[in-house]
């Protein structure tokens, strides 16, 4: 980690979905700090609001009650600036256009932010294509013409391109191959070392946590029921059901 300034800091947030008797907690007095240069790990089973928790951390959803500070300031209601936060998710083939090649995907939020055609970034988008590990012979492929994980290194540099402080990983490597999920896991690794983004990496993948995550947050019924230094957490697990996530590691 680079600092221990807190990028984003989630202080006794909840989220409630419907009212009366379809009144639903996805979100329940959840708190954290992600740092500068810092992974946290997210971790519960499906249903356990993990992807809820995301959303209000880039801003995508307002929580029922609590504070989100990003950069110190709470956002209240408002949406990050432009590229501050990015998210690269489950499925690549949800944020790529397949009628645009892949320097002008790359280059969209980078546009989004500063104004301009496509083609005014295409520099920016090639050298940050090269840092996830694609040469310029990929700038004018376009989707359908990559396999699995080189469309995840197009979304990935989708999302660094703005420079983002905060990056959310949401089941990021979960649809790829073992030995894929191991090459975009060192990527993610060797890039936060380079940019030093806070990230939030939510996976049901333990083994994929573990190697990225300096600690861990744990998730059930919509509260975070342990959180914890990696290395204390993976050797000697508090609560009842990180054991039993681990078990089934």
């Amino acid at each position: 980690m680079n600092d221990d300034s807190p990028v984003l800091e989630l202080a006794d947030v909840s989220v409630v979905f419907g009212t009366g008797r379809r009144r639903v907690t996805a979100v329940d007095g959840v708190g954290f700090r992600v740092a500068a240069g810092e992974t946290l790990g997210l971790v519960g089973e499906s249903g356990s609001g993990k992807t809820t928790t995301g959303a209000v951390a880039l801003g995508l959803r307002r929580p029922t009650s609590g504070t989100v500070r990003l950069l110190g300031s709470p956002l209240a209601g408002r949406r990050p600036r432009a590229g501050t936060v990015q998210a690269v998710l489950q499925n690549p083939n949800g944020a790529l256009n397949p009628r645009l090649c892949v320097a002008d995907s790359v280059a969209e939020p980078l546009a989004a932010v500063e104004g301009g055609r496509l083609r005014t970034h295409r520099t920016a988008a090639v050298r940050i294509l090269d840092q996830v590990g694609l040469t310029a012979a990929f700038a004018d492929r376009l989707p359908h013409e990559l396999s699995g994980g080189q469309r995840q290194r197009v979304s990935i540099a989708r999302a660094l391109i703005t420079r983002p402080r905060f990056i959310v990983f949401d089941e990021a490597v979960s649809a790829l191959d073992v030995s894929v999920q191991a090459q975009i896991l060192n990527l993610v690794h060797d890039l936060q070392a380079e940019h030093g983004f806070g990230a939030l990496f939510i996976s049901h993948d333990l083994a994929a946590v573990r190697y990225l995550a300096h600690r861990v947050a744990v998730m059930r019924s919509g509260a975070v029921v342990e959180l914890a230094d990696a290395d204390r957490f993976y050797a000697t697990p508090q609560h009842p059901y990180s054991r039993q996530l681990l078990e089934a590691l």
